[in-house]
Protein backbone atom coordinates (compact mmCIF):
# COMPACT_ATOMS: atom_id res chain seq x y z
CA UNK A 1 0.00 0.00 0.00
CA UNK A 2 1.34 3.42 -0.94
CA UNK A 3 1.26 5.85 1.98
CA UNK A 4 1.61 9.44 0.92
CA UNK A 5 3.59 11.69 3.26
CA UNK A 6 2.78 15.32 4.03
CA UNK A 7 4.91 18.11 2.65
CA UNK A 8 7.52 19.61 4.92
CA UNK A 9 5.87 21.90 7.49
CA UNK A 10 7.72 24.77 9.14
CA UNK A 11 7.55 24.74 12.93
CA UNK A 12 6.37 28.35 12.84
CA UNK A 13 3.21 27.24 11.02
CA UNK A 14 2.02 24.85 13.72
CA UNK A 15 -0.06 26.04 16.66
CA UNK A 16 1.57 24.78 19.89
CA UNK A 17 -0.93 22.89 21.99
CA UNK A 18 -0.26 24.92 25.16
CA UNK A 19 -0.79 28.16 23.27
CA UNK A 20 -4.13 27.03 21.93
CA UNK A 21 -5.38 25.70 25.26
CA UNK A 22 -4.46 28.91 27.07
CA UNK A 23 -6.26 30.98 24.42
CA UNK A 24 -3.31 33.41 24.27
CA UNK A 25 -2.95 33.58 20.53
CA UNK A 26 -3.44 31.61 17.32
CA UNK A 27 -0.88 30.97 14.62
CA UNK A 28 -1.88 30.44 11.02
CA UNK A 29 -1.61 26.83 9.87
CA UNK A 30 -2.49 25.21 6.57
CA UNK A 31 -5.85 23.53 6.02
CA UNK A 32 -5.97 19.77 6.57
CA UNK A 33 -6.07 19.39 2.79
CA UNK A 34 -2.34 20.08 2.92
CA UNK A 35 -1.91 16.70 4.63
CA UNK A 36 -3.04 14.18 2.00
CA UNK A 37 -3.80 10.80 3.47
CA UNK A 38 -3.24 11.90 7.06
CA UNK A 39 -5.48 12.82 9.97
CA UNK A 40 -3.04 14.02 12.64
CA UNK A 41 -4.72 14.92 15.91
CA UNK A 42 -4.49 18.55 16.92
CA UNK A 43 -4.18 20.07 13.42
CA UNK A 44 -6.10 23.30 12.97
CA UNK A 45 -8.99 23.03 10.50
CA UNK A 46 -9.34 25.94 8.10
CA UNK A 47 -12.39 27.22 6.20
CA UNK A 48 -14.87 25.90 8.77
CA UNK A 49 -18.20 27.70 8.58
CA UNK A 50 -20.59 28.32 11.46
CA UNK A 51 -23.76 26.25 11.59
CA UNK A 52 -27.27 27.52 12.37
CA UNK A 53 -27.83 24.30 14.36
CA UNK A 54 -25.49 25.46 17.13
CA UNK A 55 -26.64 26.16 20.67
CA UNK A 56 -25.60 29.42 22.31
CA UNK A 57 -24.86 27.71 25.63
CA UNK A 58 -21.53 28.00 27.42
CA UNK A 59 -18.94 25.67 25.90
CA UNK A 60 -17.35 22.99 28.09
CA UNK A 61 -13.63 23.67 28.65
CA UNK A 62 -11.39 21.68 26.30
CA UNK A 63 -9.54 19.97 29.16
CA UNK A 64 -12.78 18.63 30.64
CA UNK A 65 -14.17 17.46 27.29
CA UNK A 66 -10.99 15.60 26.32
CA UNK A 67 -10.22 14.04 29.72
CA UNK A 68 -13.64 12.65 30.61
CA UNK A 69 -14.22 10.01 27.96
CA UNK A 70 -15.99 6.71 27.52
CA UNK A 71 -13.76 4.73 25.17
CA UNK A 72 -13.62 1.23 26.64
CA UNK A 73 -11.04 0.07 24.13
CA UNK A 74 -8.67 2.26 26.16
CA UNK A 75 -9.93 1.54 29.65
CA UNK A 76 -13.09 1.93 31.66
CA UNK A 77 -11.85 4.90 33.70
CA UNK A 78 -12.91 8.30 32.39
CA UNK A 79 -9.37 9.65 32.24
CA UNK A 80 -7.71 6.48 30.93
CA UNK A 81 -8.43 7.06 27.21
CA UNK A 82 -6.53 10.38 27.17
CA UNK A 83 -3.41 8.51 28.30
CA UNK A 84 -3.81 5.09 26.69
CA UNK A 85 -5.03 6.25 23.25
CA UNK A 86 -2.22 8.73 22.61
CA UNK A 87 -0.30 6.30 20.39
CA UNK A 88 -3.29 5.02 18.41
CA UNK A 89 -2.37 4.84 14.72
CA UNK A 90 -4.95 6.83 12.77
CA UNK A 91 -3.13 6.98 9.44
CA UNK A 92 -3.78 5.58 6.95
CA UNK A 93 -7.51 5.29 7.66
CA UNK A 94 -10.36 3.79 5.66
CA UNK A 95 -14.11 3.37 6.13
CA UNK A 96 -15.74 0.50 4.27
CA UNK A 97 -19.36 1.18 3.26
CA UNK A 98 -21.37 -1.87 2.25
CA UNK A 99 -24.69 -3.67 2.49
CA UNK A 100 -27.87 -2.57 0.71
CA UNK A 101 -26.33 0.17 -1.41
CA UNK A 102 -25.98 0.59 -5.16
CA UNK A 103 -22.43 1.91 -4.90
CA UNK A 104 -20.43 0.23 -2.12
CA UNK A 105 -16.99 1.73 -1.69
CA UNK A 106 -14.12 2.40 0.65
CA UNK A 107 -13.55 5.99 1.72
CA UNK A 108 -10.09 7.06 2.82
CA UNK A 109 -9.60 10.13 4.98
CA UNK A 110 -9.08 12.39 1.97
CA UNK A 111 -12.44 11.22 0.59
CA UNK A 112 -14.15 11.96 3.90
CA UNK A 113 -12.74 15.48 4.03
CA UNK A 114 -13.89 16.28 0.50
CA UNK A 115 -17.48 15.07 0.68
CA UNK A 116 -19.00 18.28 2.04
CA UNK A 117 -17.99 21.68 3.47
CA UNK A 118 -16.94 21.49 7.09
CA UNK A 119 -18.99 23.37 9.65
CA UNK A 120 -18.78 23.95 13.38
CA UNK A 121 -21.80 22.83 15.37
CA UNK A 122 -22.00 23.56 19.08
CA UNK A 123 -23.94 20.55 20.32
CA UNK A 124 -24.89 19.26 23.73
CA UNK A 125 -23.92 15.65 24.43
CA UNK A 126 -25.52 13.79 27.35
CA UNK A 127 -23.89 10.91 29.24
CA UNK A 128 -26.00 8.29 30.99
CA UNK A 129 -24.12 8.73 34.26
CA UNK A 130 -25.73 12.15 34.77
CA UNK A 131 -23.07 14.31 33.14
CA UNK A 132 -23.35 16.44 30.02
CA UNK A 133 -21.12 18.72 27.97
CA UNK A 134 -21.38 21.36 25.24
CA UNK A 135 -18.77 20.91 22.52
CA UNK A 136 -17.97 22.75 19.26
CA UNK A 137 -17.87 19.72 16.95
CA UNK A 138 -16.63 19.99 13.35
CA UNK A 139 -18.01 17.92 10.49
CA UNK A 140 -20.99 17.73 8.18
CA UNK A 141 -24.27 15.82 8.00
CA UNK A 142 -23.82 12.06 7.69
CA UNK A 143 -26.38 12.16 4.87
CA UNK A 144 -23.66 13.62 2.60
CA UNK A 145 -21.84 10.28 2.75
CA UNK A 146 -25.04 8.25 2.56
CA UNK A 147 -26.09 9.90 -0.70
CA UNK A 148 -22.75 8.95 -2.26
CA UNK A 149 -23.45 5.23 -1.89
CA UNK A 150 -27.14 5.31 -2.93
CA UNK A 151 -28.96 3.06 -0.43
CA UNK A 152 -31.51 0.69 -1.95
CA UNK A 153 -35.12 0.28 -0.82
CA UNK A 154 -34.00 -2.57 1.47
CA UNK A 155 -31.83 -0.24 3.55
CA UNK A 156 -33.88 0.40 6.70
CA UNK A 157 -31.01 0.77 9.18
CA UNK A 158 -27.38 1.88 9.25
CA UNK A 159 -24.87 -0.15 11.29
CA UNK A 160 -21.51 1.26 12.41
CA UNK A 161 -18.35 -0.45 13.62
CA UNK A 162 -15.34 0.98 15.46
CA UNK A 163 -11.72 0.03 15.02
CA UNK A 164 -10.62 -2.81 17.25
CA UNK A 165 -6.97 -3.81 17.44
CA UNK A 166 -6.07 -5.84 20.52
CA UNK A 167 -2.39 -4.95 20.14
CA UNK A 168 -3.11 -1.22 20.22
CA UNK A 169 -5.93 -1.60 22.74
CA UNK A 170 -4.74 -4.09 25.38
CA UNK A 171 -6.92 -2.52 28.10
CA UNK A 172 -10.01 -3.70 26.20
CA UNK A 173 -9.57 -7.24 27.55
CA UNK A 174 -10.81 -6.02 30.95
CA UNK A 175 -13.66 -3.84 29.65
CA UNK A 176 -16.40 -6.43 30.07
CA UNK A 177 -18.12 -5.69 26.75
CA UNK A 178 -17.74 -7.34 23.32
CA UNK A 179 -15.54 -5.80 20.63
CA UNK A 180 -15.46 -4.41 18.05
CA UNK A 181 -17.82 -1.73 19.31
CA UNK A 182 -20.94 -1.53 17.15
CA UNK A 183 -23.84 0.90 16.95
CA UNK A 184 -26.81 1.57 14.72
CA UNK A 185 -29.43 4.07 13.65
CA UNK A 186 -32.69 3.86 11.81
CA UNK A 187 -32.36 5.23 8.27
CA UNK A 188 -34.39 8.36 8.96
CA UNK A 189 -32.24 9.07 12.03
CA UNK A 190 -29.06 8.66 9.99
CA UNK A 191 -30.39 10.97 7.27
CA UNK A 192 -31.48 13.66 9.72
CA UNK A 193 -29.44 16.87 9.26
CA UNK A 194 -28.53 16.95 12.97
CA UNK A 195 -26.63 13.65 12.70
CA UNK A 196 -23.01 14.66 12.24
CA UNK A 197 -20.09 12.83 10.66
CA UNK A 198 -17.45 14.43 12.83
CA UNK A 199 -13.74 14.99 12.09
CA UNK A 200 -12.85 17.66 14.64
CA UNK A 201 -13.63 19.65 17.76
CA UNK A 202 -12.52 22.99 19.24
CA UNK A 203 -11.22 24.14 15.86
CA UNK A 204 -8.91 21.21 15.19
CA UNK A 205 -8.85 17.52 14.30
CA UNK A 206 -10.12 15.07 16.88
CA UNK A 207 -7.80 13.90 19.65
CA UNK A 208 -7.47 10.13 19.74
CA UNK A 209 -9.45 9.70 22.95
CA UNK A 210 -12.37 11.60 21.42
CA UNK A 211 -12.74 9.25 18.46
CA UNK A 212 -10.11 10.22 15.91
CA UNK A 213 -10.08 10.43 13.04
CA UNK A 214 -13.82 10.07 12.26
CA UNK A 215 -16.76 9.59 14.61
CA UNK A 216 -20.50 10.13 14.79
CA UNK A 217 -22.31 12.75 16.86
CA UNK A 218 -26.04 12.20 17.41
CA UNK A 219 -26.94 15.00 19.82
CA UNK A 220 -30.45 13.93 20.90
CA UNK A 221 -29.27 10.49 22.05
CA UNK A 222 -27.02 9.42 24.91
CA UNK A 223 -23.34 9.77 24.17
CA UNK A 224 -22.61 6.07 23.68
CA UNK A 225 -24.65 6.20 20.44
CA UNK A 226 -22.07 8.60 18.99
CA UNK A 227 -19.65 5.85 17.95
CA UNK A 228 -15.92 6.65 17.73
CA UNK A 229 -13.12 5.77 15.28
CA UNK A 230 -15.43 4.35 12.60
CA UNK A 231 -14.04 1.75 10.17
CA UNK A 232 -17.22 0.22 8.74
CA UNK A 233 -20.73 1.37 7.81
CA UNK A 234 -23.27 -1.20 6.66
CA UNK A 235 -26.83 -0.66 5.43
CA UNK A 236 -29.16 -3.37 6.64
CA UNK A 237 -32.78 -4.43 6.33
CA UNK A 238 -33.05 -5.56 9.94
CA UNK A 239 -32.26 -3.66 13.12
CA UNK A 240 -28.54 -4.18 13.80
CA UNK A 241 -27.14 -5.18 17.20
CA UNK A 242 -25.49 -2.50 19.32
CA UNK A 243 -22.75 -3.08 21.86
CA UNK A 244 -24.57 -1.86 24.95
CA UNK A 245 -27.94 -3.39 24.10
CA UNK A 246 -26.10 -6.71 23.62
CA UNK A 247 -24.11 -6.36 26.85
CA UNK A 248 -27.01 -5.19 29.01
CA UNK A 249 -30.38 -5.04 27.18
CA UNK A 250 -32.30 -4.27 30.39
CA UNK A 251 -30.48 -0.97 30.75
CA UNK A 252 -29.56 0.11 27.21
CA UNK A 253 -32.01 -0.05 24.32
CA UNK A 254 -31.46 0.45 20.61
CA UNK A 255 -32.88 3.99 20.47
CA UNK A 256 -31.28 5.49 23.59
CA UNK A 257 -33.02 8.83 23.14
CA UNK A 258 -32.50 11.25 26.01
CA UNK A 259 -35.72 10.96 28.02
CA UNK A 260 -35.73 12.40 31.55
CA UNK A 261 -38.98 10.55 32.30
CA UNK A 262 -37.32 7.14 31.98
CA UNK A 263 -34.78 6.42 34.69
CA UNK A 264 -31.81 4.19 34.23
CA UNK A 265 -32.31 1.19 36.57
CA UNK A 266 -29.41 2.39 38.72
CA UNK A 267 -29.85 6.17 38.65
CA UNK A 268 -32.22 8.97 37.75
CA UNK A 269 -32.00 10.68 34.36
CA UNK A 270 -34.13 13.67 35.42
CA UNK A 271 -31.17 15.95 36.13
CA UNK A 272 -27.68 16.39 34.76
CA UNK A 273 -24.49 18.24 35.63
CA UNK A 274 -22.30 19.91 33.03
CA UNK A 275 -18.63 19.01 33.20
CA UNK A 276 -16.84 21.81 35.01
CA UNK A 277 -19.98 23.01 36.83
CA UNK A 278 -21.27 22.30 40.33
CA UNK A 279 -25.03 22.73 40.14
CA UNK A 280 -27.35 20.33 38.34
CA UNK A 281 -29.99 21.29 35.80
CA UNK A 282 -33.11 19.61 34.50
CA UNK A 283 -32.51 17.14 31.67
CA UNK A 284 -34.39 18.11 28.51
CA UNK A 285 -36.40 15.69 26.39
CA UNK A 286 -34.35 14.65 23.36
CA UNK A 287 -31.53 16.61 24.99
CA UNK A 288 -33.28 19.83 23.96
CA UNK A 289 -33.59 18.90 20.27
CA UNK A 290 -37.27 17.93 20.42
CA UNK A 291 -38.40 20.57 17.93
CA UNK A 292 -36.11 19.00 15.33
CA UNK A 293 -36.48 15.25 16.01
CA UNK A 294 -39.68 14.50 17.94
CA UNK A 295 -41.55 13.79 14.70
CA UNK A 296 -39.24 10.83 14.05
CA UNK A 297 -40.89 9.02 16.95
CA UNK A 298 -44.52 10.07 16.54
CA UNK A 299 -46.83 7.34 17.88
CA UNK A 300 -44.01 5.35 19.50
CA UNK A 301 -44.03 4.38 23.16
CA UNK A 302 -40.70 5.86 24.25
CA UNK A 303 -40.75 3.89 27.49
CA UNK A 304 -40.92 0.66 25.53
CA UNK A 305 -38.56 1.77 22.74
CA UNK A 306 -35.93 3.23 25.05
Amino acid sequence: MLIRKPPQIRASEITPKHVYLNRRKFLAVPALAAFPGLAPAGVRLADVRKSPFSTDEKITPYQHATHYNNFYEFGTGKEQPAELAKNLRISPWAISVEGHVARPRVFDFDDIMKLAPLEERIYRLRCVEGWSMVIPWIGYPLNALIRQVEPTSKAKYVAFESLYDSKQMPAARWAGIPFPYVEGLRMDEAMHPLTLLCVGMYGETLPNQSGAPVRLVVPWKYGFKSIKSIVKIKFTEKQPPTTWSRANPQEYGFYSNVNPQVDHPRWSQAKERRLGEFFKRNTLMFNGYGDQVAQLYAGMDLRKYY
